[in-house]
């Protein structure tokens, strides 16, 4: 077997966690309490079983090869956003591509009106889960009312027996436009940062990450305020100078998916893996391969129409080494 290295390290001592927006993994039932109603068989989408095993098996594929190119394994975390419920995610995890790996999941439902929430995956050979916890966002709507989005999901564990929070995040959409919606953005981000907090006071040398889809790059306020105040470290700048991006809207390219880290991963003094640097996945077979938006990401759906892709985001990564 060939070995890679990632900067003369040895593929057995390197690992990734990961972050993806699958782009609506719906089961293909109603749910009356959720507008879910589109992707059931007699919705607009006309979303079906065949449509759901199809979108099941893209990425569970996609998944088992995040990190292969210089580990020996996909990752040990994998951070979900769009997920409907507990029932895709065991499809998700039981599938051949993933069912070798070992992989549990957490998940909440979640007050979320369309019914998609966060999840995590993670080996279970490698990842112990100590606490979970799920926290929600209250906003304010047009009517004065409270309004509420995906939840931020707090999971406490030990990695490779080192003790570590991941907060998998999804924060409010830019549907209605970007400047309109950034209040909700920055409550988001005011919720975890009052999170992180409280977190600190209890374990106070603890190694943090925070992943999500955050709608938002690491120039925006929300993100810039987050780092800021709760000291902490993003990679993505490196990523978004150099025009890399996740997700392509409106003729640009946007780094909306990051992996962000507490900055204790550089000062600790014994730790049993350290950071090394962040990318975006994207090979060949997850990109659009003609036209105006080649090289985007090949995605499920565009409006109504059924494409029968991936997603329309690709997921990103973060590499370590075990010591």
């Amino acid at each position: 077997m060939q070995t890679y290295f990632l900067n003369d390290v040895s593929i057995d001592k390197v690992f990734s966690v990961a972050f993806y927006n699958i782009e609506n993994l719906y089961d293909i039932y109603d749910d009356p309490e959720t507008k879910d109603e589109e992707f059931t068989p007699k919705g607009f989408k006309h979303w079906n079983s065949t449509r759901y095993k199809n979108k099941i098996e893209h990425l569970s594929e996609v998944i088992s090869q995040i990190g292969l190119e210089h580990a020996n394994m996909p990752p040990v975390l994998m951070g979900l956003a769009e997920v409907e419920n507990d029932d895709v995610l065991h499809d998700l995890v039981e599938n051949k591509h993933l069912s070798p790996w070992n992989y549990d999941f957490i998940h909440f439902d979640a007050l979320d009106e369309r019914g998609i929430e966060v999840a995590l995956l993670f080996q279970k050979n490698v990842f112990e889960v100590l606490n979970a916890e799920s926290h929600s966002i209250a906003l304010n709507d047009e009517q004065g009312g409270v309004d509420y989005t995906r939840d931020i999901l707090v999971v406490e564990g030990n990695l490779y027996k080192e003790p570590v929070i991941v907060f998998v995040n999804h924060w409010p959409s830019r549907r209605e436009g970007a400047e309109e919606t950034e209040p909700k953005r920055i409550t988001a981000a005011t919720t975890l940062e009052k999170i992180i907090e409280q977190k600190r006071t209890i374990f106070p040398d603890i190694k943090m990450i925070v992943m999500g889809d955050f709608n938002d790059e690491s120039t925006n306020k929300s993100i810039k305020n987050l780092v800021l105040n709760s000291d902490l470290y993003n990679p993505m700048e490196s990523l978004q100078a150099h025009n890399q991006g996740s997700s392509f809207s409106q003729n640009r390219w946007y780094l909306f998916d990051q992996i962000i880290f507490s900055n204790n991963f550089f000062t600790a003094e014994t730790s049993t893996f350290k950071f090394k640097y962040t990318m975006v996945f994207s090979p060949l077979f997850i990109k659009i391969w003609h036209g105006k938006k080649k090289n985007a990401p090949f995605r499920s759906y565009i409006g109504d129409w059924h494409q029968g892709g991936f997603s329309d985001h690709f997921p990103v990564l973060a590499y370590f080494e075990r010591l």
